[in-house]
């Protein structure tokens, strides 16, 4: 693995030279790795209209799944550390996580074979990841960006607009949305808000949900090519897996966790040499010696109810299939 500082004078030289490759980035922005677009001994990786697959995986269902989550108990001290937190002003939106240790009758490669996912990654024997939500885009210098916030089980009744008008759930969407805003202002000109709050389905291996997100954008200068690394990691950590202010904000998630995230909410990534997809590494499931292990969970603000979010966490444990 590289640190950060390589990361980003590579990708700096590589975006200069219009070179392709494909990068993953931890949570905190310490450490990763770039590859080239074609290995495929080390990483498997498939995007919209581009994967670097050079043979049919054989697809297995999940038959067993069994998720052995943290306590409710457990669960709570972390939820108050960080409503203590807010309460002092020291953070107004985190998103807490938690790791779930899952039995499945699959592998790390058999649940990337079988998963559908709009980005789908397999750090090989290490996790797999089959995200929903874009980082960022690049396209002939616009840059844009999809904050996720919001999930439901689709098979509610009313569910669409329940979560549409949750008063929470707007709350913390709105922050996200300002805090993604003020992320691009850092690189871009003109930066707006093009789509607020609109619905995605998700259909998993447990139940259907859905999601809310929003597309913000913003124009790069013409030689943003030669700056890709510097561009990407002034917006690290994603704000939509963290919080705001973003600083003061990991502090407190380090304390709350208790546990190392790794690449979980790092990002993912794939420059084709003129244009940049990335995603943010969530609904991930890591080999942590021998055991499958799910992180997952959710933003948390003063209106948050502990219950409720231990039960969103449990939620985002599943594997989306077709």
């Amino acid at each position: 693995m590289k640190n950060a500082f390589e990361i980003q004078q590579q990708m700096n030289e590589l975006g200069h030279r219009r070179e392709p490759f494909v990068f993953i980035i931890d949570f905190e922005g310490k450490k990763g790795n770039i590859y080239n677009t074609q290995n495929n001994h080390e990483i498997l990786w498939q995007i919209p209209g581009k994967n670097n697959l050079n043979k049919k995986l054989q697809q297995k269902k999940p038959e067993i799944w069994k998720p052995q989550p943290v306590s409710f108990n457990k669960y709570l001290a972390g939820f108050n550390l960080v409503q203590q937190h807010i309460h002092n002003g020291d953070t107004y939106l985190l998103n807490f996580t938690q790791p779930t240790p899952v039995q499945c009758n699959l592998n790390l490669e058999e649940i990337f074979a079988v998963s559908s996912a709009r980005y789908k990654i397999l750090l090989k024997n290490k996790f797999v990841c089959f995200s929903p939500e874009t980082f960022v885009k690049i396209e002939n210098s616009k840059i844009s960006s999809f904050p996720m916030k919001g999930t439901i089980q689709a098979n509610l009744e009313n569910s669409a607009t329940k979560i549409i008008k949750d008063s929470k759930e707007t709350a913390e969407h709105n922050t996200i949305v300002d805090l993604i805003r003020n992320d691009l202002s850092l690189v871009a000109e003109d930066v707006t808000v093009e789509k607020f709050r609109y619905l995605e389905r998700l259909k998993t291996n447990q139940q259907d949900l859905w999601q809310v997100s929003s597309k913000i954008t913003g124009d790069l200068p013409e030689n943003y090519r030669g700056n890709l690394g510097d561009i990407l990691f002034k917006l690290l950590p994603a704000g939509s897996i963290s919080g705001a202010p973003k600083r003061k904000t990991v502090e407190i998630i380090r304390k709350a966790e208790k546990y190392e995230r790794g690449f979980y909410t790092g990002i993912f990534g794939v420059f084709d040499g003129k244009n940049l997809d990335s995603c943010v590494l969530i609904r991930f499931i890591e080999n942590i010696d021998g055991q499958l292990v799910y992180k997952s969970g959710g933003g948390i603000t003063f209106k948050s109810d502990a219950k409720n979010e231990y039960d969103e966490m449990l939620k985002k444990v599943y594997v989306p299939v077709d």
